[in-house]
């Protein structure tokens, strides 16, 4: 499926080797003149980041890059705004200053020059995967533009990745996309959901569901994006996104124009270009709802009041909510699930929220689902700027408890990832200190090849746990010391399999025997003080020597076995060979 390529286009960008980490930490530095000198001469300049270089061949194949068939190449992308890309002359004196600036470097660097409507233009040829690469470039130097970008790509990677069956349209819109955006402006981003074929809940009930989840990736992809730029996701469902572009709304009408697919499957693109050929009407019936609508200016003001005390001010406390819960370690919850939650976990189970807070959230959720039902009808202006109130000390409380519920986590990740690893090292070298422990490792990464990149991995952990203690630790530790102990542990384990499967093999002894006229091969394992036997080694029987007979075993006893065995030489007995003899027939012995 699309989507899921792109999702592993994504996991590709964003994971990469230490090697490559160093290469581009050097190129950074390398490239620091190269920076300084060019925002000089052209301060106009949005961005300057260096291009994955995991998606160079996807870059080099999209735009055409001529060079020789083996040579290595680091892309480097310098973004301008729309205005300045006018001036031709001014562009051809950029790229060639960027380029003489470079020519000497190795690797050797090509500039990518680009507009803000080039990156759209992209977008719109439908070339998503190029999108994603200039999104998750290295910045040496960003307004905002490459960070609302990397906001937004993440964002829809996670959602993809959950359920791209039901995304028709993910689409860029608002500020960036005119061109107005600044380092810390919202990202507006429309997601548009079939529901076409759901038939196991209603409509509504499917957008409710989605929406809380797509809510609550916004805040994921805003921590893993390290960006000050908020994402703001709005959620559309397909038949009532089709029933307002047929009524000419002209907010839907608004988005289709302006704009920016990240991922469209067919939908989004053929509407826009419908709209710019004049093909999308207005109805005669939209254009008196329209008409008519200054004529209800007071009703509408009421009614707005009403919405801002009920549905914005809803999703502006569940949203957060939900994102602190799953920053707890809960699933993302439906909004009818985490007011309970909340008032479970964070008041009674941890003690880290007062029971107020937990009753604010109770009210304002109660009082959105009676207007929404229609049990209330109206609320008053006081009764409005009483809620505002109530909300934004419920969000101050809620920004104090994110940093509670993370130093929790923080302690958490960056112990669990310190005990694991040493658990491994205790099992391989016996129980010590810290520092032995370290120096028993580091003569075992000598002495067996292994990388010293694990050797840095384990000092990584015992950093950050030193940090721990210190109350000094930050986000970039806890991610280092998770990815430092996933690594590590691989390494370990796989070191480990290898050693038993050698050993193994030095216990295994093969034996072919003739049964029914057709040759069988059987394996028998002779451990120090037990002995196996697997008469066909194409099934999964499994026989044990005892007291001169072979016994029914199993697959798990002897696996069992295996994970326990020790060191030892194989020796055959007369009574083992006679007990063979009674359960084979005559057999000869592969040593």
């Amino acid at each position: 499926m699309k989507g899921e390529k792109e999702s592993e286009n994504y996991e590709k960008i964003r994971e990469l080797p230490e090697e490559v980490k160093k290469e581009i930490e050097e190129l950074q530095k390398n490239l620091k003149t190269f920076k300084k000198e060019l925002l000089k001469k052209f301060p106009f300049i949005l961005a300057i980041g260096i291009m994955p270089p995991q998606a160079s061949k996807l870059i080099e194949e999209e735009e055409e890059v001529e060079k020789e068939k083996d040579e290595k190449l680091i892309h480097v992308i310098i973004l301008v705004g729309k205005e300045e890309a006018k001036n031709i002359k001014e562009m051809v004196k950029l790229k060639t200053e960027a380029i003489a600036l470079v020519k000497d470097l190795k690797p050797k660097v090509w500039i990518h020059l680009k507009s803000v409507d080039d990156l759209w233009e992209i977008c719109f040829d439908g070339k998503y995967a190029l999108m994603e690469a200039i999104s998750m470039s290295f910045p040496l130097h960003d307004k905002g533009i490459l960070g609302a970008l990397r906001v937004a790509s993440i964002h829809k990677m996670l959602v993809l990745k959950k359920f791209e069956r039901y995304v028709v349209s993910y689409v860029l819109a608002g500020s960036l996309v005119r061109g107005e955006a600044e380092k810390t402006s919202d990202v507006d981003v429309y997601v548009v959901i079939d529901d076409t074929d759901v038939k196991r809940m209603p409509r509504f009930e499917l957008k409710e569901k989605l929406r809380a989840i797509i809510y609550s990736y916004a805040f994921e992809a805003g921590n893993l994006a390290n960006v000050k730029n908020k994402l703001n996701p709005q959620v559309y469902i397909l038949t009532e996104f089709w029933e307002a572009v047929k009524d000419a709304h002209p907010v839907i009408f608004t988005f289709i124009r302006d704009g920016v697919p990240l991922y469209d499957r067919g939908a989004f693109m053929p509407w826009k270009l419908l709209l710019k050929m004049g093909k999308i009407k207005p109805s005669p019936e939209a254009i008196d709802m329209f008409m008519s609508l200054g004529e209800r200016v007071s009703e509408n003001v009421r009614r707005k009041l009403n919405e801002i005390a009920t549905e914005d001010i809803y999703w502006g406390v569940i949203t957060p909510s939900q994102a602190l819960l799953m920053l707890y370690g809960i699933p993302p919850t439906t909004p009818k699930e985490t007011v309970s939650l909340v008032k479970e976990i964070f008041v009674k189970k941890e003690k880290l929220l007062e029971p107020k807070y937990a009753e604010i959230l109770e009210h304002i959720v109660d009082l959105y689902k009676k207007y929404e039902h229609e049990k209330v009808k109206a609320i008053s202006g006081k009764e409005i700027d009483k809620l505002l109130e109530k909300s934004s000390e419920y969000l101050k409380r809620l920004k104090e408890l994110m940093k509670q519920i993370e130093k929790k986590a923080a302690e958490r990740e960056i112990t669990k990832a310190y005990e694991s690893v040493f658990k491994l090292l205790a099992d391989m070298f016996g129980k010590a200190s810290e520092q032995v422990m370290i120096k028993k490792f580091e003569e075992f990464v000598k002495k067996e090849g292994i990388a010293s990149r694990n050797l840095e991995f384990l000092k990584k952990i015992v950093e950050a746990k030193k940090k721990l203690k210190k109350g000094k630790v930050t986000k970039h530790d806890i991610v280092e010391a998770h990815r430092a102990a996933y690594e590590l542990t691989n390494t370990l384990l796989d070191y480990k399999r290898r050693k038993e499967l050698i050993e193994l093999e030095k216990k295994k002894i093969r034996i072919i025997y003739e049964k029914n006229g057709k040759k069988q091969i059987a394996e028998l394992i002779v451990f120090e003080d037990e002995i196996f036997l697997v008469p066909d080694i194409r099934t999964e029987e499994v026989k044990k020597f005892k007291n001169g007979k072979f016994f029914k075993s199993s697959v798990e006893e002897l696996r069992e076995k295996i994970k326990k065995s020790k060191k030892g030489e194989k020796r055959l007995s007369s009574e083992l060979l006679t007990a063979l003899k009674e359960e084979l027939g005559c057999f000869d012995l592969l040593v």
